[in-house]
C-alpha cells in the first residue's frame, strides 16, 4: 500500500493510503460474501432445495444476513419441536393457522388430525402451532424487519451477579445499566461485555415482545376476525420469545461487539501513529537511565547511531555518601562520553531521577545537557524480547531497558517498532477486541509510518526493516545478513545483490530507504530509483549536476514542468518529485521540544484542586485524554473537559504525545484517580 499510494499515483488517481486500504477491505469483504453465497448455493442444490428464484435472491443478497436468512428455512437442523410435529402429520393443519381463512373450527378441524402420536385436538394444534412459530421466525421478511425494529428500539441491559466480587468497582457503573441500543459507544459496550467475561455482570439485549410480535404478525398477515387469529397469535409470541428472538439477539450483540472492536482498534491506531511519528531527538550521543530505588539506576550510553558503548549503575536514592558517590559518578560519565541529553524513564522512581540528574549537572555546570523524560511502557517487554536478547545476550534486563528508554528518545519510531504494539499502553480495550483484527490494524500503522519516515539502510534494525514496503520478516533477515557479511551497502542498486531480493522486491522498496553515504545523490531522498534519469534530465536542462540541484531548490522553479508529463509521469508524480528535490530526506515529523514537569509535584498526593499544570497526553479514547503530570498515574481530561465549546471526537482536539496545560478538578488518592479539565478557568 505504501509503494502504491506514493508512487502509483496515475494509476489511482492520486487516493491515499487510507482510501485506498478501505477499497481492500471492501473488496475482501465482497469476496467473502460471494465465498459463503457460494457455499450455501452448494447446500442448496445437495439437498434439492435449489430454485433459479432462490438463486436470484442469493445473488441479489448485499449483506451476509440477508444470505444466512434465506438459508435458515433450508439448513439441515437437528431435530426441533416443529420437526417432531410434521413427521406427526400436522402440517397441514399449521398451513390452516397461516392461512388466516374465515372459515372453519379450529377445534373441530384439529380432532381430525388425532392419532397415535397426537392424543387430542389441543395437542395438534399445540403442534401446528410449534411448526407456525419456527416457519414465521425463519421467513426472511419477519426476520429483517424484527431486526430493523430492534436495530431501532433494543436496549442493552447489565445486571451485577450477585456472588460476585468487584473489588475494584470497575463495573460499578453497570451494576444496573440501561441504553438504547442505538446510542451506545464502543467503549461503554467493551466494558459490559468485559464485565459479562469475568463473570461480574448479566448482559443482554431487551426489546418490547408485544411490539415484535406485532410486526410479526403484521407481515403474517394477521386476519383479526379468523377463528384461526388466536392460534397465529400464539405462535408469533411463542416464535419471537424461543426462537427468533435468541437467533437475533446473539446476532446483533456479534454486530454489536465486532463494531465496537472495530471503534476500539481505529483508537488504538490513531493513538500508535501519533506516538509513533513523535518528535525524535535525532541522531545524538544520549544516556538512557532506567530508574530504581533500591537497585539502583541502570545508564547506558549510546552513540549517534543508538549503539551501545558504555554502561554503569548509580545509587542516588540510599541516601548518605552513596547519593554523593552517585551524583560524583554520573558527572564523570557524562564528561567522558559528552551526551547531548539523559533520557530517564517515567517509571517508578522516575521523577526523582529526574530531579537528581538535574541537581548533579547544574552543581557541575553542565546546564546544555538536557534531563527529557521519556515513557517506559512496553520497555520491559522489549527488554525481555529475542530482539534484545540476541542483541545484547550478556546484559541485564535493567541495562537493556536503559538503552531502550535512550533509544525512544533519539528515534521512537526505530525503536518502538521493536515492542509489541499492544504493551505501549495507547489503546482502548486493546485486550478485549478481536486479536486478528487488532494485529492486522496495527501492523498497517507501523508500516505506513516507517515508509512514511523512511529508513536508512546501513544502520536499520531488523524490526525496522521488516515493515518496508516490499520486505517482510524473511527478506529483512537476509538484508541484514548481507550487511553483516559485507559490509554497508555503496547505494541502493547494491541491494540487488541480497540474495532472494529480486526487481519486484527492490521496486517496492527502494524509494523508502535511505543511504547516507551513497555516490548518488538521490539515494538520499524519497525520489524513486525508476526516475533517476528523469531528475538527471532536469538537472541537465537546467546546467546543473544532480548533486548540484539537490543544493540549490530555487532553480526548481525555472522548470517548466508541463514539459515532463508522459505516459507514465503525470503531474501527481512530478509535484512530489519537485517537494523532495527541494528538501531531499526530509523527515516529516515535527521538531523535538523536551517536557518540563514542575519539580514541586512528583505524587499523586503532592496534587491539589485548582492547580494548573502542564502535562503530555499518553493515550486518547471516545470518552476524553488521558494525561502524564510526572506523578505516576495519569489524570484524565473527560471529553466534556477537553475544550470550551462541544467536541464530538477527542482526536480533533487532542493528540498523543501533544503538550497541553491543564486545571485540576479532582483527585481521589485512594482510587488513584485525578480528574482535569482543559476548558478556560
Amino acid at each position: 500500500m505504501p509503494f502504491v499510494a506514493r508512487y502509483r499515483k496515475e494509476r489511482t488517481g492520486g487516493l491515499d493510503e487510507v482510501q485506498l486500504r478501505a477499497i481492500a477491505e471492501a473488496a475482501e469483504l465482497a469476496r467473502e460474501l460471494d465465498k459463503r453465497k457460494r457455499a450455501v448455493w452448494q447446500s442448496l442444490c445437495e439437498h434439492g432445495h435449489a430454485t433459479d428464484r432462490l438463486r436470484a435472491q442469493l445473488l441479489a443478497a448485499a449483506t451476509r444476513a440477508e444470505v444466512e436468512d434465506l438459508y435458515l428455512p433450508l439448513r439441515p437442523k437437528r431435530k426441533t419441536r416443529a420437526s417432531v410435529a410434521r413427521d406427526r402429520g400436522l402440517q397441514a393443519l399449521a398451513e390452516r393457522i397461516l392461512s388466516q381463512s374465515r372459515q372453519g373450527n379450529p377445534t373441530h378441524e384439529a380432532a381430525a388430525f388425532v392419532g397415535p402420536e397426537v392424543s387430542d385436538a389441543q395437542a395438534a394444534l399445540a403442534g401446528a402451532c410449534d411448526i407456525v412459530a419456527e416457519q414465521l421466525s425463519e421467513t426472511p421478511t419477519i426476520r429483517r424487519a424484527v431486526r430493523a425494529l430492534a436495530q431501532d428500539h433494543a436496549a442493552i441491559t447489565s445486571l451485577a451477579v450477585p456472588k460476585h466480587v468487584d473489588a475494584t468497582g470497575q463495573f460499578a457503573g453497570y451494576a444496573d445499566y440501561r441504553e438504547p441500543m442505538g446510542r451506545v459507544v464502543a467503549h461503554r459496550y467493551l466494558a459490559v461485555c468485559r464485565g459479562e467475561a469475568e463473570g461480574a455482570l448479566r448482559v443482554r439485549l431487551d426489546l418490547d415482545a408485544a411490539k415484535a410480535s406485532a410486526t410479526m404478525l403484521a407481515q403474517a398477515g394477521l386476519q383479526p376476525a379468523s377463528p384461526w387469529a388466536g392460534h397465529l397469535r400464539a405462535a408469533a409470541d411463542d416464535g419471537f420469545a424461543r426462537l427468533l428472538w435468541p437467533s437475533l439477539q446473539t446476532e446483533l450483540r456479534a454486530d454489536l461487539k465486532h463494531w465496537a472492536d472495530r471503534q476500539a482498534v481505529e483508537v488504538f491506531a490513531r493513538n500508535l501513529t501519533q506516538l509513533l511519528m513523535a518528535p525524535p531527538f535525532g541522531g545524538r550521543p544520549v544516556i538512557g537511565i532506567d530508574p530504581g530505588f533500591r537497585s539502583g539506576c541502570k545508564c547506558a550510553v549510546l552513540d549517534g547511531t543508538g549503539a551501545l558503548r558504555a554502561h554503569a549503575t548509580v545509587f542516588p536514592h540510599t541516601g548518605g555518601a552513596a547519593a554523593v558517590r552517585a551524583a560524583a559518578d554520573l558527572v564523570a560519565l557524562v564528561r567522558r562520553h559528552q551526551p547531548h541529553a539523559l533520557a530517564v524513564g517515567n517509571g517508578t522512581a522516575g521523577r526523582e531521577t529526574e530531579t537528581f540528574a538535574r541537581a548533579a549537572l547544574s552543581d557541575a555546570g553542565l546546564t546544555e545537557v538536557q534531563v527529557v523524560a521519556v515513557s517506559e511502557a512496553g520497555a520491559s517487554v522489549y527488554s525481555a524480547s529475542e530482539v534484545a536478547r540476541q542483541e545484547f545476550p550478556d546484559l541485564d534486563l535493567t541495562v537493556r531497558g536503559a538503552v531502550s528508554i535512550g533509544r525512544r528518545l533519539q528515534d521512537p519510531l526505530a525503536e518502538l517498532v521493536q515492542v509489541e504494539p499492544k504493551a505501549i499502553g495507547v489503546g482502548q480495550y486493546q485486550h478485549d477486541v478481536e486479536a486478528k483484527l487488532l494485529q492486522a490494524k496495527l501492523d498497517e500503522v507501523v508500516q505506513s509510518c516507517v515508509n512514511q519516515v523512511g529508513v536508512e539502510l546501513n544502520t536499520a534494525s531488523l524490526s525496522l526493516l521488516t515493515y518496508v514496503a516490499g520486505m517482510g520478516p524473511a527478506l529483512a533477515k537476509k538484508v541484514v545478513a548481507h550487511r553483516a557479511q559485507n559490509g554497508p551497502f555503496a547505494n541502493r542498486a547494491a541491494l540487488l545483490r541480497v540474495s532472494g531480493l529480486g526487481p519486484k522486491a527492490y521496486e517496492q522498496a527502494a524509494g523508502f530507504l535511505r543511504v547516507a553515504a551513497s555516490n548518488q545523490p538521490l539515494d538520499r531522498s524519497a525520489v524513486h530509483p525508476e526516475r533517476y534519469a528523469l531528475v538527471a534530465h532536469m538537472a541537465a536542462e537546467l546546467g546543473l549536476t544532480v548533486a548540484q540541484l539537490l543544493t540549490q531548490p530555487a532553480a526548481l522553479a525555472k522548470l517548466a514542468v508541463h514539459r515532463y508529463v508522459n505516459a507514465e509521469v503525470g503531474l501527481p508524480t512530478l509535484t512530489d518529485i519537485l517537494a523532495e528535490l527541494a528538501r531531499p530526506g526530509r523527515d516529516p515529523r515535527a521538531q523535538f521540544e523536551a517536557v518540563q514537569f514542575r519539580d514541586d509535584i512528583r505524587s499523586i498526593g503532592d496534587v491539589r484542586p485548582g492547580m494548573v499544570l502542564t502535562g503530555v497526553v499518553t493515550n486518547v479514547a471516545a470518552f476524553g485524554a488521558f494525561v502524564d503530570l510526572g506523578v505516576h498515574q495519569d489524570g484524565l481530561v473527560h471529553v466534556s473537559q477537553l475544550a470550551d465549546e462541544f467536541v464530538r471526537d477527542p482526536h480533533a482536539v487532542v493528540a498523543v504525545g501533544q503538550r497541553i496545560t491543564v486545571r485540576v478538578l479532582d483527585v481521589d488518592v485512594g482510587r488513584k484517580r485525578i480528574s482535569l479539565s482543559a476548558r478556560s478557568a
